[in-house]
């Protein structure tokens, strides 16, 4: 399996908290389907506990897995400042074994995209279904792919966020350029941050691209059935224009 390259842009739990400070559409989806499918539920990718800790705050069972040591940190910081009980683990998506199975899984925000080969996606769903209850239920949004996006100039930088330094440092100015590579399907992308009067830094994320009809024959070959497929979190059904894939699945017997 290709390691997964996060150490790059997950490197400050408050700054992925500045950053995506606006993006909250997601959350009563989640919150919904916590309370449709009932506890207990294991979020992939957690982060900073964005999702995890809202739904800890609604008194459901819910535990958070993420392989980066600063977001798992700041996530439990953030409990604690809250006085809510989530259980933290930190493990690679694509090989954890914990001690229980879960009503629901779900795989948010992007995050399935950071598996860039077809091994670490065979891993990452074989874990799932260890670790499903027998109906449960495994839940992942990715975007859909917006080719506008994926064939822009990579000469030219784009904003992508704007917000106070959380040490005092002044305003942090994100922008972006990217390009991206046909043959793998990876989308690199470079962010240049700059802090104040410092210099510009520069952090790379790589994002693979999943295709609509390629995500749903993924989750197919690898054991799992579509129930759903939405086009946003409102649950819309899935169209060419949706910008969201947001599918609920589960393991096919």
């Amino acid at each position: 399996m290709k390691p997964i390259d996060f150490d790059d842009l997950y490197w400050d739990g408050q700054h992925y908290d500045l950053q995506n400070r606006d993006y909250v559409n997601d959350i009563p989806f989640y919150l919904r389907k916590a309370r449709q499918y009932s506890e207990p539920i294991l979020e992939l990718a957690c982060g900073t506990g964005r999702i995890t800790i809202p739904i800890a705050e609604q008194g459901i069972d819910i535990t958070g897995l993420d392989i980066s040591e600063p977001m798992i940190s700041y996530a439990k910081k953030k409990a604690k400042e809250k006085n809510v009980t989530v259980g933290w683990v930190k493990a690679d998506c694509r090989n954890f074994k914990l001690d229980r199975k879960f009503n629901l899984i779900f795989f948010p925000f992007n995050s399935i995209a950071h598996l860039h080969d077809l091994e670490s996606i065979k891993s990452c769903f074989s874990c799932v279904k260890m670790h499903l209850k027998d109906e449960g239920r495994f839940i992942i949004d990715i975007f859909n792919p917006c080719l506008d996006i994926l064939i822009r100039d990579s000469s030219i930088r784009y904003p992508v966020a704007e917000y106070p330094d959380p040490n005092g440092k002044g305003t942090v100015v994100i922008t972006e350029n990217n390009l991206y590579d046909t043959s793998t399907q990876i989308n690199r992308i470079k962010w240049y941050y700059k802090i104040g009067s410092e210099p510009e830094v520069m952090k790379e994320l790589n994002m693979r691209i999943f295709y609509p009809q390629e995500i749903d024959v993924l989750l197919h070959y690898n054991g799992f059935k579509i129930e759903d497929k939405f086009g946003d979190y409102d649950e819309t059904p899935f169209t060419s224009t949706s910008p969201k894939q947001v599918i609920v699945c589960y393991v096919n017997k």
